[in-house]
């Protein structure tokens, strides 16, 4: 894969639940986490620690204004009910997708945007297409 920018990125959730994933509104940022967990396997005579590698992890980060117009997680935040994602790197061809649980905070202030953020951690499975 190429080197791209990040501007033509998007985060769909199904935000009715049991729907078609939409678009969420105003994302400026995401971030995903595929780390793995680590169990030590040191034995003797070994010259180094050695670790065997575990499952791993399918979580990440959003971020992005707040719109009063639309709906931006906050239900899928508070009913904990799992939703379908694509987390798109860039439309329409790099993404990640899956089912995931989504927690969704709002914050603003005097001399600032109201905005948005929140975490998702898979439910299920999660794909990266293209695959590599």
């Amino acid at each position: 894969m190429a080197r791209f920018h990040g501007r033509n990125g998007a985060l769909y959730v199904d935000l009715a639940g049991g729907g078609t994933p939409a678009p969420v509104v105003n994302v400026a940022k995401w971030t995903i986490d595929a780390s793995t967990d680590k169990v030590e396997d040191t034995a003797l005579g070994d010259s180094n620690k050695v670790y065997l590698s575990g499952l791993p992890d399918a979580k990440g980060t959003f971020s992005g204004y707040l719109d009063d117009t639309a709906q931006q997680l906050y239900t899928a935040a508070r009913d904990g009910v799992s939703r379908k994602f694509y987390l798109y790197a860039r439309v329409p061809d790099v993404y990640w997708y899956g089912t995931a649980l989504f927690d969704m905070s709002a914050a603003g202030g005097v001399a600032e945007a109201a905005t948005i953020s929140g975490n998702w951690t898979a439910a299920g499975t999660v794909t990266k297409i293209p695959a590599g």
